[in-house]
């Protein structure tokens, strides 16, 4: 009771519970700490329940726990953990234990679970090896401290804590009635802020990135808390008044849409095989790597100098090796330690028309999406560049978004509409697996009250115990609709070189469809759902669903004309009529 209820004034919110007897003293506590503000979900599948508390910790940058009893459970939060890791979420595993008596002996249940997690974990903390009931108040609330710290740290992550238990296991009824009426609300909730990994005074930089050059900024997935997007935003949207330079915004930047900001939405198609877009002169590159491949490749061929800021994470984010110098200060804590000429002034006029020719090329591009993606529909059926184009315009303004890795991702990142309306859009582009997609997606809509998730076939079939939140979300009040893409097999594979004829059997060995009836799956969960036959049928079944705690709808696609569809995209991409930074020798061009 006591390391929960010290969790608890450090900040601990939601904490999602799984059965097990070893773990019945976490369970116990929970229960009573209910009645004094702290969430409780409970599930019955360890891998979904960190998948949830994934969801949570994204959604709003405060670690949500997950309590697991001993053995092969904990080995289920593993895939959760690796997201994790890699997309510095904060997330705090209590894992119950058998004491050190009964370790290494042949007893029922006991294994190396201290090591299953560690190699992911920002920090990994034991209780007694006796038992918990050996520890002193103090010493649980230090262990609780650190945990709470490391998980919020630079960057935050997952944080292990093993918690041995002694038998007996269960407190009698009569115990149970007299911890509850000794339990006292928890102390003021003192949140523990990490100190800032890089004074401001470190951001003092050497690199030239001169804003009365023409240069880009490119923006890849957010990964710092939610509450620290707006004041990033209002730098970049600083910089740009100072600079003129174009901002290539990855699609799970959450800056698309942001009022105030001249964002390139279509770069993935503008850098296109063919298309001679020119390298950039100069290059601040804010966060992790964008998922696209050609930009990747631009950012690579860009000779010049390239900044890398990050909002707190000094792990190596250079994927392309080609960044001058990385910095961990946050991009807001760079611009204030700037002397003052960088900072003031306007965009020279070649910085000003090296940002318009950015801006019409991508104008002309939205243009011709909006003929050949929507204007080709026809009138049953529906591909899914034109799914992904109106569901960004069918989706109320605010409505968060969360994109499953693989083609959802990619296809938002290239078709969604540049006019569409902002709204915060999750991704689990860390470590990029399907792993506990539908039940990442329940915890952001817990969390935010409701969310849309667009989805493929494969992923969702992957998470098939996600359905089982949809009762908890009605409990809260929550709403998620997810808009599945059904193209019967894993589509990402058909825009791959890989499709052959014989001997190799493609469909077997990648693309692996299943024979599914997903609305009869999600019915069997109490799910309601329906088909999409035509894009005309999306703006009153995204109605439809907005009264449903938890709703599916089904739509089938074509993976193999789809990947046609995108490829002859990519080569009916207009020209970018010569457009060169002034003065720029056009030596450092892709080709």
């Amino acid at each position: 009771m006591a390391l929960l209820v010290a969790l608890q004034g450090l900040g601990l919110r939601r904490l999602v519970l799984c059965p097990g007897s070893r773990s019945a003293a976490l369970a116990v506590a929970a229960g009573l700490l209910e009645r004094h503000g702290l969430l409780l979900t409970t599930a019955v599948d360890e891998r979904s329940a960190a998948f949830l508390a994934l969801g949570l910790g994204r959604a709003d940058g405060v670690p949500a726990a997950v309590v697991t009893t001993s053995g092969s459970a904990v080995a289920n939060l593993l895939p959760a953990v690796v997201e994790a890791d890699h997309g510095a979420v904060p997330l705090l595993l209590l894992s119950a234990d058998r004491p050190a008596r009964l370790k290494g002996c042949g007893a029922n249940q006991t294994v190396n679970q201290e090591a299953f997690l560690a190699p992911c974990c920002r920090w990994f903390g034991a209780g007694d090896p006796r038992g918990l009931a050996a520890m002193q108040p103090a010493a649980l609330a230090d262990l609780a401290q650190r945990a709470w710290a490391a998980a919020l740290g630079a960057p935050a992550g997952p944080v292990h804590l093993n918690l041995p238990f002694e038998e007996p296991l269960h407190a009698s009824a009569a115990e149970i009635t007299a911890v509850a009426d000794a339990c006292a609300a928890p102390a003021a909730r003192s949140v523990i802020t990490p100190a800032p990994l890089l004074m401001p005074q470190a951001c003092a930089t050497e690199v030239g990135l001169d804003p009365d050059r023409p240069g880009v900024v490119v923006v890849g997935p957010w990964r710092a808390p939610a509450a620290a997007l707006a004041p990033f935003a209002e730098a970049l949207r600083r910089w740009q008044e100072r600079s003129g330079w174009p901002v290539l915004a990855d699609g799970l930047s959450g800056l698309r849409g942001w009022p105030g900001l001249q964002l390139v939405h279509g770069y993935d198609l503008l850098l296109a095989d063919g298309h001679c877009f020119p390298a950039a002169p100069q290059l601040l590159r804010l966060g992790s790597m964008p998922a696209s491949r050609r930009l990747q490749q631009w950012i690579a061929a860009s000779g010049g100098p390239q900044l890398l800021i990050s909002e707190g994470d000094p792990r190596n984010l250079d994927a392309t090796g080609s960044a001058s110098q990385q910095l961990a200060c946050g991009l807001a804590a760079w611009l204030a330690a700037l002397p003052s000429a960088p900072r003031a002034g306007s965009p020279t006029a070649a910085n000003e028309a090296w940002l318009a020719g950015w801006l019409q090329a991508d104008q002309r591009l939205q243009q011709l999406l909006d003929q050949q993606v929507l204007g080709g529909e026809p009138p049953a059926g529906c591909s899914e560049p034109a799914l992904a184009r109106a569901l960004s315009r069918c989706l109320p303004a605010a409505e968060p978004l969360m994109l499953a890795s693989s083609s959802p991702v990619r296809d938002w990142e290239s078709f969604a509409a540049a006019d569409a309306p902002h709204r915060p859009v999750f991704g689990f582009r860390g470590a990029s697996g399907i792993d506990g997609t539908l039940s990442m997606a329940a915890g952001l809509a817990m969390s935010h009250g409701r969310a849309t998730l667009l989805c493929g076939d494969l992923a969702l079939l992957h998470d098939a115990n996600g359905w089982l939140w949809r009762d908890q979300l009605a409990a809260s009040g929550a709403r998620l609709t997810v808009v599945l893409v059904d193209n019967a097999g894993g589509g990402i594979f058909e825009q791959l070189p890989i499709r052959t004829g014989p001997p190799l059997d493609f469909e077997r060995l990648f693309a692996m469809p299943q024979r599914l009836d997903h609305s009869a799956l999600a019915a069997g969960y109490g799910v309601a759902a329906r088909t999409i036959e035509a894009l005309h049928q999306l703006p009153e079944a995204l109605a439809w669903a907005d009264q449903q705690p938890m709703a599916l709808l089904h739509v089938r696609t074509d993976r193999r004309s789809d990947a046609a569809l995108r490829h002859q995209l990519r080569r009916a991409m207009p020209p970018h009529n010569g457009l060169h930074p002034p003065g720029f020798d056009g030596g450092n061009t892709l080709s």
